[in-house]
């Protein structure tokens, strides 16, 4: 690592700490108001987000990044109201800091309560959405936090025009500038920096491809929240009813087949399929997915036949693996080999099954009779989120604002002593 940027960062590791002690009182109105300032500038931003955004998808048809992966780092003027409406919806939320947990009083006269509290400062790594620099800051901030950003070198640019706007919403709140702290450079030491900076950063949360996650966990000194990938599954039961079963798998993976929440492999009961077939696979061929399926699926017009990697494979593309399996459990076995423990679902009007299949599934979301791509913070109500933890420590699931709070205990007495 060069000596630069290692005083860059650590200059910022600094100014964020500085921040976070300011942040750690300042009221939740005020982190309230800068989030709605900072909204109304993406607003009045449109233009310039637009523009920034062009630079970084001609960067990425240069560098030959696939459909979806130019389709994650796309913004248009929907998406980018999109974002300011998330920013709204994170500010509406009840303030997380200073939320009573727990309380409770002891025999001894002792009144304790379990108080939520902000983390410090949180050191955010990311890859291509730009979306994602908006999102982790107004969480982070609702939080009472201060962020480090650290964007992919595919939405630089964009990520430096939503972050410009952030910082205009930090500044009309009053709050400190260094609250929100975008790294202003492409160089991947500065990433090396973060994951090592225990003095200044108190929980690292990647959230990009397997190599990016990896490399986090592996050299990380700071504790990370972070999923691996996510190979979503989803389940056709012999008891689902055909018509929400088409509808369903069609959505999980072509509305946005580049994201976490896409589904990665559709699992057939063999009696459904005796029964009924398999015509979503079908729907999906038709739609212009790839459908590598194994067994006698691969009889099935259109499909291809699968390897044996297809199979906890995150594809994050128009393709996806296929496979019969014999009933429920046949299915969980399936997962407990070949899932990342993300998002999975079950397609079925059998509560038994159902039932059987969320208590003995551990995956971070499990789902019923719905559209994998529902695996997302903002459609949880949470406003937005920074990603999807698939650990069991602190946070699991889509990490909000209230999952990036830690706590302490407030203990009262009256002259109380311990005998």
């Amino acid at each position: 690592m060069s000596k630069d940027i290692e005083r860059m960062m650590q200059d910022i590791g600094q100014r964020a700490r500085a921040a976070a002690r300011v942040l750690g009182y300042a009221g939740g109105e005020a982190r309230g108001t800068a989030l709605r300032a900072a909204a109304a500038a993406i607003r009045q931003s449109v233009s310039q987000i637009m523009a920034a955004n062009v630079e970084d998808l001609d960067h990425g048809r240069a560098k030959g990044l696939s459909a979806a992966m130019m389709d994650r780092l796309a913004l248009d003027s929907t998406r980018i109201q999109a974002i300011a409406q998330s920013l709204e919806a994170v500010a509406a939320q009840p303030d997380p800091v200073g939320a009573v947990l727990a309380e409770w009083d002891m025999p001894s006269g002792l009144h304790i309560q379990r108080v939520a509290t902000p983390l410090g400062v949180v050191g955010v790594i990311y890859e291509s959405r730009p979306n994602v620099t908006a999102d982790a800051g107004a969480l982070c901030l609702k939080a009472g936090n201060a962020v480090i950003l650290r964007g992919g070198s595919e939405s630089f640019h964009s990520s430096r025009a939503i972050h410009a706007c952030l910082l205009q919403g930090v500044r009309a709140a009053g709050l400190p500038e260094d609250a929100i702290q975008l790294v202003p450079t492409r160089d991947r030491a500065a990433v090396g920096a973060m994951l090592t900076d225990v003095a200044h950063i108190d929980v690292i949360v990647p959230r990009g491809g397997k190599s990016l996650v990896a490399r986090v966990q592996d050299d990380a000194r700071v504790p990370v929240f972070a999923h691996l990938e996510g190979i979503c599954h989803i389940y056709v039961d012999a008891a689902a009813d055909l018509e929400k079963a088409r509808r369903v798998i069609l959505n999980a993976k072509t509305r946005r087949p580049g994201i976490c929440g896409a589904v990665e492999c559709v699992l057939v009961d063999r009696a459904f399929y005796e029964a009924q077939g398999a015509p979503f696979l079908q729907d999906l061929i038709a739609a212009g997915v790839e459908v590598r399926a194994a067994g006698e699926l691969a009889a099935i017009p259109g499909s291809v036949a699968a390897q044996d990697d297809d199979f906890g494979r995150e594809f994050l593309d128009m393709k996806v693996a296929a496979k019969i399996v014999d009933g429920v459990s046949g299915a969980i076995e399936h997962i407990g080999t070949y899932g990342s423990n993300h998002t999975d679902a079950i397609l079925t009007e059998d509560d038994a099954a159902a039932e059987v299949f969320f208590a003995r599934l551990d995956s971070a979301i499990l789902m019923r009779n719905a559209s994998t791509q529902f695996a997302d913070g903002g459609e949880f109500g949470m406003g937005a989120e920074i990603g999807i933890a698939t650990g069991k420590l602190h946070a699991r699931g889509p990490v909000g604002a209230a999952q990036l709070t830690a706590f302490k205990y407030l203990v009262t007495g009256d002259g109380t002593v311990r005998p």
